[in-house]
């Protein structure tokens, strides 16, 4: 993603200023909104990276677009605009999500099973996993039929493969050796 560093500065200040007037909750509504709306439109990508666009114009049409967000998002995307970095936002808005959970205490758990989990089993793997972290879980379920069996956990950058492919490759690899 472009400008990462630069991205988590930005996203950082900008959940600083959130947190400093109590406006966390309107913010990350906004920044999910642009989000959305980048990834959504062709078009509004494009229009986010022409340097032949100017500040000005750009900034009017983020007004037209999100004249609705709160006050603090609309001077931090104006700021960003004005100083050349509009092309960041994107990794801005994903940077202030992740900080912004971790501030909350939310860990994101991505768990992949091989078919949809019945509660029981569900409830289970949650459970496990909550047991060796401090926080709340979020959990974004995935379904990868290659996995034939079993689940993969994922939180940070820690990866848990207990499918059964996994299983039939370690397999595989020590009956080749």
């Amino acid at each position: 993603m472009k400008g990462t560093k630069a991205a988590t500065r930005y996203a950082k200040a900008l959940l600083e200023l959130a947190v400093e007037n109590k406006k966390t909750e309107a913010i990350s509504n906004d920044m999910r909104a642009f989000s959305s709306a980048y990834n959504d439109t062709k078009d509004f990508q494009v229009f986010l990276d022409s340097p032949v666009i100017n500040a000005e114009k750009k900034n009017e049409i983020f007004n037209k677009l999100f004249g609705n967000f709160d006050s603090l998002t609309i001077s931090f995307i104006q700021l960003i605009t004005k100083n050349g970095r509009e092309g960041f936002l994107p990794a801005i808005a994903a940077s202030f999500d992740l900080q912004l959970k971790a501030h909350l205490g939310i860990v994101p758990v991505t768990l992949i099973s091989a078919g949809t989990l019945d509660a029981a089993t569900k409830t289970a793997i949650v459970d496990k996993v909550q047991a060796t972290v401090n926080g709340k879980l979020e959990i974004d379920e995935k379904i990868d039929t290659s996995l034939i069996g079993g689940f993969v956990i994922r939180m940070g950058d820690n990866r848990i493969d207990a499918s059964i492919s996994n299983q039939l490759n370690n397999l595989k690899q020590r009956l080749t050796r």
